[in-house]
């Protein structure tokens, strides 16, 4: 077992190709909120040094595979709060913590909110196996 998706040493999992490309058939990103140099999905995308959490979302269909540590809550709240703009789609890939607090005020029973739990494990791209902890992509958008 990895013991690194355990800890918070390592926050910034690359989304296995072939998830990416299932997702981006259907939405057709145009902004990648949370990424770097190796690991973005789309051409436009926000790195550490950009902070996706200061940036404007609006008008732009995006994936977002936030940092799983101590910040997911700000992703998410940041998320939940983008979609609420006009021309918004934001599309999160998270684990399925369902006991959180961030799910609860964020994600579960919201009008916008449709919650997709994956089936079986991810294998994040650069890791030896899957991760330890079930994964669900939240789709949440202005209707």
């Amino acid at each position: 077992m990895n013991k690194v998706l355990f800890s918070s040493k390592k926050e910034d999992w690359e989304t296995p190709n072939k998830l990416f490309e299932e997702l981006d058939r259907e939405f057709h990103f145009t902004l990648d909120a949370c990424a770097n140099e190796k690991n973005h999905k789309c051409i436009n995308y926000f790195d550490e040094e950009k902070n996706g959490l200061v940036q404007d979302w609006s008008d732009q269909v995006v994936f977002c595979n936030p940092p799983y540590g101590r910040k997911l809550y700000d992703w998410v709240k940041k998320a939940y709060e983008e979609s609420k703009k006009a021309n918004t789609t934001i599309v999160l890939l998270i684990p399925s913590r369902t006991d959180t607090r961030y799910f609860h005020e964020y994600l579960y029973e919201k009008e916008n909110v449709e919650l997709r739990f994956l089936k079986g494990r991810i294998q994040f791209k650069g890791a030896k196996y899957s991760a330890p902890f079930p994964s669900l992509i939240a789709v949440l958008k202005n209707k």
